[in-house]
């Protein structure tokens, strides 16, 4: 057997040891010490020496958990500059207009959470009077991810601060009559406080990560300097389970953002229970942020605990901290003195005298009162020491005690997260705690009041002074007014309109060399942001590399080993190209940093980001929405789409409904063009919609959904017919008739319209010749460049209707006189294109490719999904067929003929 202590081989045996009997004195030395004072002091020794080291800069392994204290001891705590009195006024404020918000609301079955603030309300007070710089700041101020379930706390600030009244704080929760208030961080509910949803819990933090990397990419650009900006994320420490919490930690680190603090407010709980009932989860984050490389200030024990560790001369007390569990630690909130001492105390006989210097009154105030986040003092020493570090990011570990100051009822209890209500009793109890002027006739029927100090009162005084030395108020979302960007000249999109002739080009390169042209623009071509996670060469975009360059903030410290070929790898500091390695979460957060500039910073950048279609709305489609939520604009391109087009690749990699969930949000603007044209068309009008003049009553708060595909295939010229810009960018318009296809159909023949969208639209033109030449049917072929663009037309006909007005859907108005029933099909599952079956008043019917990818070639792809030409021309003949337009047996004999 193994003996598990026995000392292990190291990557210091390899090496050789130039003074054998140095080292072995100081072994020596180490097991001395473990003789005569314990092992308890050879690891307290061991510790201080690595510290020492590190401070020094001697290259060692880092210590990934130190001992459960705070990193900022008493005596080297900065004082806090200000009226701390006011600022305790201000907090008592603010938690009780939290508390009175939420369970005023609660009549109305809203609502709302009051012990996640409760928690929290220093850590943001103390960054809200001394550290959160405004928009009038600096740059463009600092950018602040607040908590979602602390949001009552925030609101009960703006309402101090005179920016809500006690109506919109009555209608929390309830937005429907146009004054009320989101329950959680929500630009586009509320677009002038807030600019960063963060209730989706995990993707504040990476998208955190990516604000501070973005600020640093418009500096290094010369875009716009943004480096007195500071990035803060307040989270959970029950949110970092979540692994896009956790998921950018080393970029931060390797890029050095010493822009970018973490709070993580560790109440130990989470929704349900202890976050780590049977660990300590600070030292669980503390080693994984130290081990990525990020500063660590932990903010645990109050002022009232500094008795408690000058009594701990043998090192007993530090210990037992770090030994006993969160649910414990949570439990001794709960428990009389004598509970504590027998608990606590008595684990170890150094304890139990040194409880017997403690009164009970002194012990209840360290176990049930006394943390790190509840004290402007501790607070404001970890806040100096985040924003003082140079070199790489700093997460602060403040411990707080959630529901502090609600009451017995509230904290440290499981259920306290569902807990939307105090009682006229416990709002009483918690206003004498919190020592405020508010009589018991204020409540009036059992209403608790909200509470104002003034106006005019040194409270507000103090806080609006505070706020205008740090640039403003806080939270705040600026709206500017900024000048529409200059249209690209139209040459750069009617160059598309020709068509390539007898050259096969696929859809993503037609993209791929459409933006080649746009960042060429000298006067906008700046402002593109190229995104890709480490697929730029499978979509044809390594020619970027060496005229953009990748952005690094180390330049390119190497030589690249294609240096001395014409598409070489570049690396720079000033590089336009954010190129993400392998993660679609950090190239969104990427996409989300500056598609949102226009608003955070008040530069309009236009990113667009490329990546498997499959790999983009399956995997991020929650950042989609936080993309929507924070009023995003840009242009997000799904490559190599649909299920059939991507040879041998295999299911994983078959994307059959990315556009079936793009519909589904409402910000999105999802296209699926066969052309190159067409994709010209798309996004000549994103430009002009999101960056230029929108038309009266658009939304230029979008972004735009595009499918490409990578299959080579010639690109026709555009149709030189009326109103096909127009249905390009609605969403449908006829390609081509049997007629001027030049396939001169009988003057009675039957007829039928075939809706294609992207490559499906390949299959409707060959299924048009087969009909055509093999069973005298006419058909007309139309391309439906965006079956959700058509829907969401229609959608919003059927609401007017309601209202009294009369509209008629433009897919109707297209399809308006078309002869015979409708056929649509595209590379995706039939819920695509029967997003508009309704509003067609035609008879309908659709294929599409449902069911599980495959690896084959294309052509056996489709065949097996039913959506080939040939699987068109028998479902074509089967809609005349059961039309009495054809014969019932051309059904059955064009299955035979075509081996279906």
């Amino acid at each position: 057997m193994t003996d598990s202590h026995a000392i292990q081989p190291s990557a210091l045996d390899q090496l050789p040891d130039r003074d054998p009997e140095e080292t072995a004195e100081w072994q020596a030395s180490l097991d001395a010490v473990t003789k005569a004072a314990g092992p308890h002091r050879a690891a307290y020794l061991m510790r201080r020496t690595l510290e020492r080291a590190e401070g020094n800069g001697i290259a060692l392994p880092k210590l990934l958990e130190t001992d459960y204290v705070n990193t900022i001891p008493t005596t080297a705590e900065p004082g806090v500059p200000g009226d701390e009195a006011l600022e305790r006024r201000i907090t008592a404020w603010n938690r009780w207009n939290a508390a009175a918000m939420v369970t005023r609301g609660s009549k109305y079955g809203v609502g709302g959470h009051i012990a996640t603030f409760a928690s929290a309300a220093w850590l943001y007070e103390t960054g809200f009077n001394h550290f959160f710089k405004g928009k009038e700041a600096d740059g463009s101020g600092d950018q602040l991810y607040i908590q979602g379930h602390a949001s009552p706390g925030i609101y009960a600030r703006a309402f101090l601060d005179g920016r809500l009244n006690e109506q919109q704080l009555d209608n929390f929760r309830r937005e429907s009559g146009g004054d009320g208030l989101p329950s959680y961080p929500h630009p586009r509910r509320l677009p002038w406080l807030w600019e960063f949803p963060t209730v989706s819990m995990g993707l504040g933090p990476l998208s955190a990560i990516y604000q501070a990397r973005f600020n640093r990419y418009l500096t290094s650009r010369g875009i716009k300097d943004v480096s007195n900006s500071h990035v803060w994320a307040f989270l959970g420490d029950g949110e970092m389970d979540e692994p896009e919490s956790t998921a950018a930690l080393a970029l931060a680190s390797r890029e050095g953002l010493d822009n970018l603090t973490f709070v993580i407010n560790c109440n130990l709980q989470r929704l349900d229970g202890p976050v780590r009932a049977n660990f300590k989860i600070v030292q669980e984050l503390e080693a994984q942020f130290r081990g990525a490389g990020w500063n660590v200030v932990k903010s645990l024990w109050g002022s009232a605990w500094d008795e408690l560790f000058q009594l701990d001369t043998t090192g007993a007390l530090v210990r037992r901290l770090r030994e006993v569990p969160d649910a414990q630690v949570q439990t001794y909130q709960t428990r009389d003195a004598a509970y504590i001492r027998q608990d606590f105390f008595g684990a170890d006989p150094a304890l139990v005298e040194m409880a017997k210097l403690l009164s009970d009154d002194k012990i209840l105030e360290c176990f049930h009162l006394s943390r790190g986040g509840h004290e402007a003092r501790k607070v404001y020493a970890a806040y100096k020491a985040a924003v003082e570090f140079k070199g790489a990011p700093t997460v602060i570990l403040a411990q707080t005690v959630k529901g502090f100051t609600l009451g017995e009822g509230f904290a440290s209890k499981n259920a306290n997260h569902q807990m939307k209500k105090l009682s006229v009793d416990e709002f009483k109890q918690m206003r004498d705690l919190l020592e405020l002027p508010i009589k018991d006739s204020d409540f009036v029927d059992g209403v608790v009041p909200y509470g104002h100090p003034g106006a005019d009162s040194a409270e507000v005084r103090y806080l609006q002074e505070r706020r205008a030395a740090l640039g403003g108020p806080a939270p705040a979302r600026r709206t500017h007014a900024l000048a529409p960007l200059p249209a690209a000249a139209d040459k750069t999109f009617a160059a598309f309109d020709k068509g390539s002739g007898s050259q096969n080009v696929a859809t993503t390169m037609a993209f791929v060399r459409l933006v080649k042209d746009l960042v060429r623009d000298k006067q906008t071509g700046r402002r593109w942001v190229p995104i890709v996670p480490d697929e730029a060469r499978t979509f044809g975009m390594e020619s970027l590399f060496p005229s953009l360059g990748i952005y690094s903030p180390k330049g390119q410290t190497y030589e690249p080993v294609d240096r001395d070929q014409l598409m070489y790898y570049k690396e720079a500091k000033d590089g336009q190209i954010l190129n993400e390695g392998i993660t679609e979460a950090g190239s969104m957060a990427d996409f989300i940093a500056a598609s949102t500039a226009y608003s955070t910073h008040g530069e309009a950048m236009i990113p667009f980001y490329i990546f498997y279609s499959m790999f983009g709305w399956q995997r991020t489609a929650d950042q989609m929405w936080q993309l929507g939520d924070q009023l995003g604009r840009g242009f997000l391109v799904g490559a190599t789409a649909g299920r059939t087009t991507l040879t041998g690749e295999g299911l994983q990699h078959a994307d059959g409904h990315s556009p079936v969930i793009a519909a589904t949000n409402p910000a999105a603007m999802t296209y699926d063009p066969a052309f190159a044209y067409e994709v010209a068309a798309i996004v000549k009008d994103g430009l002009r919609r999101m960056y230029g003049e929108a038309a009266p009553g658009e939304d230029p708060n979008v972004f735009y959904y595009l499918t490409v595909y990578n299959e080579p295939l010639p690109q026709p010229a555009k149709p030189a017919v009326p109103g096909v810009d127009e249905g390009i960018v609605k969403g449908l318009y006829r390609f081509n008739t049997a007629e001027s296809a030049g396939l001169s159909p009988a003057a009675n023949a039957p007829r039928i319209q075939l809706l294609g969208s992207g490559t499906a639209i390949h299959w409707a033109l060959q299924a048009q010749k087969l009909l055509a030449e093999e069973w005298g049917v006419a058909a007309d072929v139309w391309s439906a460049t965006s079956w959700s663009e058509l829907r969401r037309d229609a959608l919003e006909s059927d609401a007017a209707l309601l209202r009294g007005e009369e509209r008629v859907p433009f897919v109707r108005q297209a399809l308006q006189g078309a002869e015979g029933p409708v056929l649509a099909v595209s590379d995706y599952m039939r819920q695509v294109p029967d997003q508009i079956a309704q509003w067609v008043e035609q008879d309908y019917s659709s294929l599409g490719a449902d069911g599980f990818g495959l690896s084959d070639t294309r052509e056996a792809a489709r065949r097996h999904f039913g959506v080939d030409a040939q699987s068109l021309v028998v479902a074509a003949l089967a809609q005349l067929a059961r039309r009495g337009e054809v014969k019932a047996t051309a059904v059955k004999e064009a299955r035979e003929q075509y081996g279906l």
